[in-house]
């Protein structure tokens, strides 16, 4: 049996034993859109429950344009331009493109040239959420769950407020997209913290494919409604990263049909748990650092039976990586449990102390191995994880333990497949 792994940019070729119990989940492919260029701007002219964006835009309005960050695959190079288009009547100085990054890394001009095109740097006020500095916020109230919310300043004084992104399985958001652009995307760290914090990301509800009823995707979406956006555009992408489909119009509609879309490809359902499940984190960009690839290891997290096997294949070109405090917070334990207890039992949320959560939760359940080129073993070994330099040797020695009709489960796109269990009931309601 011969598989492909979504991995860096160029993927990673497995073969295994034909004689083995191998189930290969994949999300229904989609084909991509024959002309993306011309549905995107179909799409802003005949817009869901909104009017199209020209008219929502005088020639003497401020336009701001909340596009996704390098750790997303949001295809920004044709979206952006697409927008732009539409907003020919305005003088350049009244567009402001506004760089979600919540609170990831700043990035560099090179890499927002490869997001968005030289042309689109060198021509437009570019301004990047910085989640740390709240003389960049504006302080809008508190949500229903109690959290304030802050939100960037240059997007709140914008007269039309425009979201962009890409919808995909989330998992602890049920479904990015959405109200994600503005929170975390646009929004200040304490907001960002409260919306992330330990008993947020501990509720059963707030995991992949749950959206009304989970907290965190129900305070995202109120966040951003606050602001008053007016207008959505996001799109589904196959694994190839090619558009599928295209939504826009008003925020709360647009979004809605856009998840259905997604759910219908990307949620399948497994008769029994697997002993081993082999994973990724979908390929570059979303492989780029350790702290990203958790998403893949709880997208076999659903699946995996527990005493079972994680083996998630994600380069970590950038490693761990440096910033933010997801490396510290690992290193400040000596395993899973101690991770666990540190962040359930803190005085205060940290910064990327869910992604570690979240972790922790998954190594409850099982071993989690890692194949990385990006990583040594002692970086493995560091953030608590077992490492792995040849799959099918791994494999080899882990069917010894399990026996050799163990089931094994492959998730070549990684978190862009969520499988589910159908004895689980709160998957079950989450899928039509």
């Amino acid at each position: 049996m011969r598989v492909r792994l979504a991995y860096g940019k160029e993927g990673l070729p497995l073969e295994l034993p034909d004689d083995l119990d191998v189930r290969v989940i994949e999300n229904r492919f989609v084909p991509a859109l024959a002309n993306p260029e011309v549905e995107l701007r179909r799409a802003l002219r005949v817009s869901i429950d909104s009017r199209p964006l020209r008219e929502l835009a005088r020639r003497d309005s401020t336009v701001a344009i909340v596009f996704s960050d390098i750790t997303r695959p949001t295809p920004n190079h044709l979206i952006l331009p697409a927008i732009l288009e539409e907003l020919a009547h305005l003088p350049d100085d009244n567009i402001l493109l506004c760089n979600a990054l919540g609170t990831h890394r700043p990035n560099s001009r090179v890499e927002l040239q490869q997001m968005l095109g030289a042309d689109i740097v060198a021509r437009y006020r570019i301004v990047q959420n910085d989640s740390v500095n709240e003389d960049t916020q504006v302080c809008i109230g508190r949500s229903s769950f109690g959290h304030e919310l802050w939100i960037n300043r240059d997007y709140l004084q914008a007269d039309v407020k425009i979201l962009t992104g890409f919808i995909e399985p989330h998992f602890f958001a049920g479904f990015s997209g959405g109200g994600k652009a503005v929170m975390p995307g646009m929004a200040g760290q304490r907001t960002v913290f409260g919306n992330h914090d330990a008993g947020m990301i501990a509720d059963e509800r707030a995991t992949w494919g749950v959206t009304h009823g989970n907290p965190i995707w129900e305070e995202a979406r109120e966040a951003a409604l606050l602001t008053r956006p007016d207008l959505l555009l996001n799109v589904s992408l196959n694994s190839d990263k090619e558009i599928t489909g295209v939504f826009a119009g008003d925020l709360i509609a647009a979004h809605d049909a856009g998840i259905e879309f997604v759910r219908k490809s990307s949620m399948v359902a497994v008769e029994q748990p697997c002993d081993i499940v082999i994973t990724t984190n979908s390929g570059w960009p979303l492989d780029m650092n350790l702290y990203q690839a958790v998403k893949g290891m709880s997208a076999a997290e659903q699946i995996v039976r527990p005493g079972g096997s994680i083996i998630v294949a994600a380069e970590c070109a950038e490693g761990v990586p440096g910033h933010g405090l997801y490396g510290q917070l690992l290193s400040e334990a000596s395993d899973a449990a101690e991770l666990a207890n540190n962040v359930l039992e803190a005085q205060e949320t940290r910064q990327d102390q869910w992604q570690a959560q979240i972790q922790a939760r998954i190594q409850a359940r099982a071993d989690v191995y890692v194949y990385a080129d990006g990583l040594s073993d002692s970086q493995i070994e560091n953030a608590l994880l077992l490492p792995c330099r040849d799959i099918p040797a791994l494999l080899d020695r882990l069917l010894r333990r399990y026996g050799p009709d163990s089931r094994i489960a492959i998730l070549p796109e990684g978190p862009q497949t969520i499988p589910w269990l159908k004895t689980s009931v709160e998957q079950e309601l989450a899928v039509p």
